[in-house]
């Protein structure tokens, strides 16, 4: 029966689960059997904690923990997986890094002892780079992550060990953190849903940019069912965090089983020609966005006025990596990579003036968005200028033919929407003339993560494709560079 249960969707596993048809226990072999399969391939799992997810799953099966059994989210014994930002009592944690390579936390992060009480069993750390910073994904304590969909490309970052869990079958949930695109990217590079909630909708926990909404913790999922289910896990107050809020009365998952059809959807392939992208992104992304038509939306080209919404999200960014980087920088500069100091340094190299410029711009930029989501009930952008890229890279070679600036600009379209804080999530919607997968982003009302999961599902039903989901790893070549 362990052969067969990876391919069950998560809210199929915790059915059965639910009913007893399946324990705990069961699902926990079939993750590890799956794992033994596809790791040596794509590198996703690279610290397992198995011991650790049975000695959970029998006291979930005894009925010890259970005191969340009747809260939206339970998941009643589930295996998922924890990305490697993000400590879990016990289990090597080492945040993608060399100085933190032999880091065994002894208490687990706010969020995961939430994923725990809810039935969550932590059967892996992910793979991610070195904190967090970067489109692809890889690291010098633990090397590369591949795309499961061709081998020799990038499965993107920084939640990429999680993205390729879920395409693979290896775990039914995955969690991550996003800050400029990281739990969107590679949900559009591996054909699976990634959310970046609403900051406050999940803990952060432990973070010392506690009053920032830059960065935010968030569910992957193989489909939008599963995603909402992760997030009823996630959402809700958290002492730890002074910008989280309560949980809503009518569950996600409740929501997504009774969509409600957007009326007016914008689409913008570029935000107003302010982004490049490569030519064959933005024509699949054009003519997926139209199939909102289909359901009965209106499909309008329509774009937010961002501004200077890059700059501001460099300036902001470069701040928030003072804060959590500056004195490990200056203990340990040797064993950091250029793009993290480059960030760093960025930001004590800015005046209190820009910094100033940057926060007046952001919170024009929020009222901006209330105004155009009183025209409009979704936004919908391309997932990512580029598909996936040479997993050797650090990021895309060139966009639309030319050379980025740096290693952010890969995630431009993803990092406008942070600025904005307003809730996106990655959905597939094709593959390219190579086979690699294509995905929209798709922005919700501030907090509006019920009506962005329904719109979601609807969208995901239309087209299918999380129907093609998990699969083994195939092999393949970089594709040439196009424009």
């Amino acid at each position: 029966m362990s052969n067969e249960l990876w391919r069950l969707t998560a809210v199929e596993a915790v059915s059965r689960l639910r009913k007893k048809e399946i324990s705990p226990l069961d699902l926990v072999e079939a993750s590890a059997k799956r794992m033994q399969e596809v790791e040596p391939a794509v590198n996703a799992m690279p610290t397992l904690c198995l011991d650790r997810a049975r000695d959970h799953a029998k006291r979930i099966m005894d009925g010890k923990v259970n005191e969340a059994e009747g809260e939206a989210g339970w998941l009643a014994g589930l295996p998922v997986s924890i990305k490697d930002l993000t400590d879990v009592a016990g289990v090597r944690t080492t945040y993608g890094s060399p100085i933190f390579a032999d880091h065994v936390p002894e208490k687990s992060h706010p969020l995961v002892e939430r994923i725990e009480r809810k039935g969550g069993l932590v059967i892996a750390k992910s793979n991610t780079p070195e904190f967090g910073a970067g489109g692809s994904t890889f690291n010098e304590v633990f090397g590369r992550t591949r795309n499961p969909w061709n081998t020799a490309l990038t499965c993107g970052g920084s939640t990429g060990g999680g993205a390729v869990s879920l395409a693979t079958g290896e775990a039914w949930l995955a969690h991550g953190s996003d800050h400029g695109g990281s739990l969107r990217r590679p949900g559009t590079y591996c054909s699976v849903v990634g959310l970046r909630p609403s900051p406050g909708r999940v803990t952060r926990g432990t973070s010392n940019n506690l009053w920032s909404p830059q960065s935010v913790q968030g569910p992957m999922a193989r489909s939008v069912a599963d995603l909402a289910l992760f997030l009823d896990t996630m959402a809700g107050f958290c002492p730890h965090d002074p910008m989280t809020f309560d949980a809503p009365a009518v569950s996600f998952s409740a929501g997504v089983a009774r969509p409600v059809v957007p009326k007016r959807v914008a689409f913008t392939a570029d935000y107003g020609g302010k982004m490049k992208l490569d030519r064959e992104i933005r024509e699949i992304c054009t003519k997926m966005a139209r199939r909102f038509e289909e359901l009965g939306c209106i499909v309008e080209e329509a774009s937010p006025d961002i501004g200077d919404a890059d700059e501001v999200f460099l300036a902001l960014r470069s701040q928030q990596f003072v804060v959590d980087r500056e004195l490990q920088i200056a203990q340990y500069r040797d064993k950091f990579k250029p793009d993290i100091i480059w960030n760093t340094e960025r930001g004590l190299a800015q005046t209190p003036s820009k910094i100033a410029w940057a926060e007046r711009e952001r919170a024009a930029l929020f009222r901006r968005m209330v105004t155009f989501f009183e025209t409009y009930d979704l936004l919908v952008t391309p997932g990512s200028p580029t598909a996936a890229f040479d997993v050797m890279l650090r990021h895309p070679e060139t966009i639309a033919g030319v050379k980025p600036e740096n290693y952010m600009a890969g995630s431009t379209v993803n990092s406008v929407i942070t600025v904005t804080g307003c809730p996106a999530i990655a959905v597939p919607c094709g593959f390219d003339q190579f086979g690699r997968p294509v995905g929209l982003q798709l922005v919700g009302k501030p907090r509006g993560e019920a009506a962005l999961l329904q719109a979601a599902a609807l969208y995901e039903t239309l087209v299918g494709l999380h129907k093609l989901l998990p699969i083994d790893p195939r092999p393949g070549s970089v594709p040439p560079a196009v424009q």
